[in-house]
């Protein structure tokens, strides 16, 4: 059983797939990846899946992992706005 990692404060994104959706961890995240839309699995998409990768494996921190997240997120539009995510 992998080790989550949680996140100091939830991301809320919008995912066409499901509406909205709060990732408080990088086990969250790594799932919430998967549902992303083609057009947003790029550079950003790849650096993002392996720093929380990494976050499990202890090679990183969970704040590298949670930005990382919120910087994908926000590049791909599915970041929540209104609210704190960083």
């Amino acid at each position: 059983m992998i080790n989550d990692v949680p996140f100091s404060e939830p991301i809320t994104l919008k995912l066409q797939s499901v509406g909205e959706r709060k990732v408080a961890s990088s086990w969250e995240a790594i799932e919430c990846m998967q549902q992303w839309p083609d057009r947003a699995r790029g550079r950003s998409w790849r650096a993002t899946y392996r720093a929380c990768g990494d976050a499990l494996d202890g090679w990183r921190t969970a704040r590298e992992a949670r930005t990382a997240f919120v910087k994908a997120a926000r590049t791909a539009g599915l970041l929540v706005t209104g609210r704190k995510s960083t």
